[in-house]
Order: structure tokens, then C-alpha cells, then sequence
């Protein structure tokens, strides 16, 4: 990750948004989805499914990415594309980027660096059913930010930061209990 480009929002487009959303509540109401299959071994390959807001589907994204996961050799996969671990943590970081920038233009400051280190700890322990006490999900996740501005002070980056739980929709996902529904059909 050699490039570096400045991460920005666009303040009039996310005032377009909100006032729109402001006018029209069920706009804010939206559905991401995919479509995953097995890629043979343990490893999935997901493409995009159809963005959907207000009841209506763009189906111009269905099938535009495609995400792969995998394991490692060490737990048992062919090491054909990231763990649903780096996934998630991926995730994560996006969202940071998008929320940070957002945020940032917001109070009129411009970013001109955002980098990322995040790491998720998992004891397989409990994956495995070998000690109950552990839980089969992460143990904890560290985000490292690097967050440069030329016209923004230390204090004002670190209040942005610390709003970072407050406003990221993946950290409420991953910090929060969701409903999730998962049925054979």
C-alpha cells in the first residue's frame, strides 16, 4: 500500500443526503446483500447482490464484486483469499474511512492522510468446543489509526476519533448484539 490518497467527503452531497432522508425517512432504509458459494474446500466466493433503498433494487451492482474467503494452510484452507476475520476487519475499516471522512467534513476539516493497523484476536479453544468458557467469536479487535491533517489540530483528529463509536454503522454492528436470522431454504 505504497499510494497514498487523501481521504474527503464531499460536504454538499452529504447534506443533499441527510436533507433528503430528512424529507423522505424510508430513504435512509437500506439493504446491502450477497450471494456467497462455495469455492470448494472451505474457501467461499461471494459476489454483490442488489443494493436496495426505498423499496427499489439497483440491481446494477448484482454480481459486480466478488469477495473471496479462505483460510490459511495452518487452519485448514488452500489460502485462496482472506479470512471472513480480515473480512470483518476490512469492514471495519472501511467504515472508519467513510465515517471519519464524513465527520470531517462535517466541521470543515480536510484529511490528508488515513491509514489503518487492525487486528482481531480469536481463540479457537472455543471454536472447537474445547474449553465452554471461551467464546467462539473474536476476544478483541485493536484499531490503530493514523490520521493526518494540514489544517486540523491534535485535539480537533482525536475528537474525531472518539466519536468513531457514536457514528460507524459496522462498529455499532460488531460492539452491539443484532438479530441475526439464518434458516434453510
Amino acid at each position: 500500500m505504497s499510494v497514498k490518497k487523501r481521504p474527503f467527503a464531499d460536504i454538499n452531497e452529504i447534506r443533499q443526503t441527510r436533507e433528503a432522508v430528512s424529507k423522505q425517512p424510508e430513504l435512509g432504509k437500506v439493504t446491502f446483500s450477497l450471494k456467497g458459494q462455495s469455492n470448494g474446500g472451505i474457501s467461499m466466493a461471494a459476489k454483490t447482490g442488489a443494493f436496495i433503498q426505498n423499496g427499489q433494487a439497483d440491481e446494477g451492482r448484482i454480481g459486480k464484486f466478488t469477495l473471496v474467503s479462505d483460510e490459511p494452510k495452518a487452519l485448514l484452507g488452500t489460502d485462496a483469499g482472506p479470512t471472513p476475520p480480515e473480512h470483518l476487519l476490512q469492514a471495519l475499516a472501511g467504515c472508519y474511512t467513510v465515517t471519519l471522512a464524513a465527520m470531517a467534513a462535517e466541521k470543515g476539516i480536510e484529511l490528508s492522510g488515513l491509514e489503518c493497523d487492525l487486528g482481531i484476536d480469536i481463540d479457537f479453544n472455543g471454536f472447537f468446543d474445547l474449553d465452554k468458557s471461551v467464546r467462539k467469536g473474536a476476544q478483541g479487535i485493536s484499531v490503530d489509526l493514523r490520521v493526518t491533517s494540514d489544517t486540523a489540530s491534535r485535539a480537533e483528529i482525536e475528537e474525531l476519533i472518539a466519536e468513531l463509536p457514536n457514528k460507524s454503522p459496522i462498529y455499532d454492528t460488531i460492539a452491539n448484539p443484532v438479530k441475526i436470522t439464518t434458516r434453510l431454504v
